[in-house]
């Protein structure tokens, strides 16, 4: 693929690239004058259809998504690392807020929670192999911009074009794209890195596509959980029942099983009690959902005192269990079990006058063992109607289609985007979110790659130098995850409340620092004013829909 060089023709200045709001601090140097790359991944929306077909098309029993395995450029067992100086930034420090908080906000982490930005890019290497990196959504004017490593998108033995095939899965787990397949449409990096591999400027971002739901022609029964969970390519079969059908699947299932049914036109009238209804085999037929010649016995809700005032109902066996119209229903207006907090926020309701008949709210309290109990009781009485209505019954089978395509929604609105920031001080305290998979040296195999990992500490104030791979200023964190993590997010100011922070770097390098065996280091590149020209560059780029309505 012949690649486009577009130099940046002076500063690239962070204000003003984005849209209105977008940047919330001091811009890049004035004296910083980077080169930068932007290379064609899926020219049009055709090809990029082709692409997200291929990757979730079956090869053998699984999708090739499922097959593709973490990618290393790494040589050796682990990267050679030594230190050197300080870093010297080459401006003022920058920063662009995550979607959703166009204002730079800080929060105080407590509990570590996933970010929904970050998921897995997927790719064809220069040996044909299926192979995936980590990454994140990050803010950008058209909200479709990926942020990863200039690794996971550039081939760099030879780095003469981009990765074949290029997509971004967000909550990838095992085959599956919950939030859709996002294609790469162009590839932004630095021209060091296009041109000459230096690995000091291994980052890239990518715009994508809006994402699509594709399938491969086949449906499945699935439960109801399934079905509710899916965004699209589901349908429902309606099956015809009968009532006494309906009755028992209700009993079974409950209200919100797959056992439904509709009232076509209904006319409803209290009526007297028929005159078999006191012989307790006979009261059954009633019972049924559209009661026995549609007459059936219901109840309606009454104050305390009305219900205390009523005759006696339910009394099995004798001649004194009641079904006449206004006697009480016992067995409906019982106490029933709840928790402190619906008994709070009942209270409150029946405060404000929202339980006009009278519920009725008591708590019981066992001295001995301390327990408290909460209660809520409402009063019914019978009442005998007689419908006209005509009822239909059905039970609903759920199935999942994926002989489907459908535009999925932008990338930044489906599962938003972390800030950018630049020129930061060393010592910053960081996340890293990634998918580690690979051995270490030593043979161990501590992680899997199928789920997201995270590192957390401050990066060391001194540069981290390899000879080997033409890094001389890269930064460095204690954090023993492998490859598999390669562009992985670096997260400063991250709220765990929010799952937001900013990037601040991308898992370039790992290392054994004390030479026992286990990767114990990882390295991103320094993001200067350097990086946010490359970074502008590609924010401020539209990408747009592959499917045609």
């Amino acid at each position: 693929m012949k690649r486009i060089l577009l130099p940046a023709g002076g500063a690239i200045l962070a204000t003003g690239m984005l849209a209105a709001g977008l940047v919330s601090a001091a811009t890049a140097s004035a004296s910083a004058a980077p080169d930068w790359a932007a290379d064609t991944m899926a020219k049009d929306a055709p090809s990029a259809l082709k692409v997200a077909n291929w990757w979730v098309k079956k090869n053998g029993k699984t999708n090739r998504l499922a097959q593709a395995t973490a990618y290393t450029t790494e040589t050796t067992p682990a990267s050679t690392l030594k230190i050197s100086g300080g870093y010297t930034p080459d401006g003022k420090p920058g920063v662009v807020a995550p979607i959703g908080e166009e204002k730079a906000t800080t929060s105080v982490v407590k509990n570590v929670n996933l970010p929904k930005s970050i998921g897995k890019v997927f790719f064809v290497d220069a040996k044909n192999q299926l192979k995936w990196c980590s990454a994140t959504s990050i803010q950008s004017k058209y909200r479709n911009l990926v942020a990863t490593a200039g690794h996971c998108a550039y081939d760099d033995k030879t780095n003469s074009s981009v990765m074949d095939n290029w997509v971004f899965v967000p909550g990838y787990y095992q085959g599956k794209t919950p939030w859709g397949i996002y294609v790469g449409k162009t590839a932004y990096t630095h021209y060091d890195f296009s041109v000459y591999n230096d690995r000091d400027r291994d980052y890239a971002f990518v715009t994508v596509y809006n994402g699509i739901q594709v399938g491969g022609g086949t449906t499945k029964e699935v439960k109801k959980s399934e079905f509710d969970a899916a965004k699209t390519g589901k349908f429902v079969k309606k099956t015809p029942i009968t009532a006494e059908q309906y009755a028992k699947g209700v009993a079974q299932y409950g209200e919100a099983g797959p056992y439904k049914s509709k009232d076509v036109d209904p006319k409803v009238e209290t009526v007297a009690m028929p005159k078999d209804a006191r012989d307790k085999g006979e009261l059954d037929k009633y019972l049924l959902p559209n009661g026995h010649d549609g007459v059936k016995l219901s109840s309606v809700e009454v104050s305390e005192a009305t219900y205390n005032a009523a005759p006696d109902g339910d009394a099995v066996g004798g001649k004194d269990w009641s079904v006449d119209n206004n006697s009480k229903y016992e067995s409906k207006s019982q106490p029933v079990a709840i928790s402190k907090d619906e008994y709070d926020a009942l209270t409150a309701q029946k405060a404000d006058g929202k339980f006009p008949l009278g519920l009725k709210l008591t708590t019981t309290q066992d001295d001995k063992k301390n327990d408290v109990a909460w209660f809520k009781q409402q009063f019914f009485v019978k009442k005998w109607i007689k419908s006209t209505v005509q009822t239909t019954y059905w039970v609903e089978t759920y199935y999942l289609a994926s002989d489907f395509i459908k535009d999925a929604g932008r990338l930044g609105d489906n599962v938003g985007g972390q800030g950018f920031t630049w020129n930061q001080k060393p010592g910053q305290t960081v996340y890293v979110f990634g998918y580690p998979a690979g051995a270490h040296p030593d043979g161990n195999k501590a992680f899997t790659g199928v789920t997201p990992k995270w590192c957390y500490g401050k990066t060391a104030a001194t540069k981290y130098v390899s000879a080997a791979d033409k890094v001389e200023e890269h930064v460095g964190l204690k954090c023993s995850m492998t490859t598999g993590s390669d562009g992985a997010p670096w997260l400063v100011k991250y709220s765990s409340a929010k799952r937001l922070g900013y990037v601040n770097g991308a898992t370039s390098l790992f290392g054994d620092a004390n030479k026992d065996g286990r990767i114990d280091t990882n390295t991103s590149a320094y993001f200067d004013g350097e990086t946010a020209a490359v970074y502008n560059q590609a924010a401020a780029v539209w990408s747009g829909s592959i499917v045609t309505k």
